[in-house]
């Protein structure tokens, strides 16, 4: 184990994450080493670790790094195009492994069962994202995509975008559900009313509501189950 220090400390200090990662693991690693890792190098003045301490200082940690834009993360010193390129493809693929639990025919039987798919997904978004989970006749999740991004306060979605996008699915039910930024899923007037317009939508369509769901930062709320359905 000291000759392993000895050689850590040798490395020069960009280098070292990856050492680490190799030698203790993964889990081993500090947000800043993860993504120096990512970043691969630094610049002439800045080591690699350096411009992630100082990335997740400006943008108020991780968190802060989900909605950033490839043209948002180049204008943070010392990340270029490269690498936030690298950045964004590390981002899609956590969200793509949250979303390979389709592959294993989930079913749908209580909000709560939503809410895990989601709630990982939702809840350290910056801005509103709406987002429908299809499902088929036995409630098996067939599809989810997000229809709606918003501000900061306010997720703008109309139910024409919803029900194209259930009916491209062949979906024989729908369940909705957006992130509320502040953490609070406190469901608020413009959430019910939206609500009622997707359900009397559903109707004439033939595709059913079977909830909206509200992720806060550590739980959700569902309308249906609070009686707005």
């Amino acid at each position: 184990m000291e000759s392993q220090s000895v050689m850590l400390r040798d490395l020069p200090h960009e280098e070292r994450p990856r050492e680490r990662m190799m030698h203790y693991g993964a889990e081993s690693l500090s947000q800043a080493e993860l993504l120096a890792i990512l970043l691969r190098t630094g610049t002439r003045r800045e080591s690699a670790i350096h411009i992630a301490q100082q990335m997740l200082g400006k943008i108020g940690g991780l968190r802060g790094l989900v909605d950033l834009s490839i043209e948002e993360l180049t204008e943070i010193k010392g990340i270029g195009p490269a690498k936030a390129v690298q950045l964004k493809a590390g981002i899609e693929l956590g969200r793509r492994l949250a979303n390979s639990r389709f592959n294993m025919s989930v079913i749908i039987r209580c909000p709560e069962d939503a809410a895990e798919i989601l709630t990982e997904q939702l809840r350290y978004l910056q801005k509103e994202h709406f987002v429908c989970l299809f499902l088929n006749t036995k409630n098996h999740v067939i599809g989810q995509e997000t229809l709606s991004m918003g501000s900061l306060n306010a997720s703008i979605v109309h139910p024409r975008e919803v029900f194209r996008a259930a009916i491209k699915c062949s979906s024989a039910s729908i369940i909705c559900a957006h992130n509320h930024p502040s953490g609070d899923p406190t469901p608020s007037p413009e959430d019910i009313s939206l609500t009622s317009r997707l359900l009397q939508a559903g109707e004439i369509i033939g595709i059913d509501v079977l909830d909206h769901l509200i992720i806060g930062d550590s739980s959700f709320v569902s309308l249906k189950e609070k009686g707005h359905m």
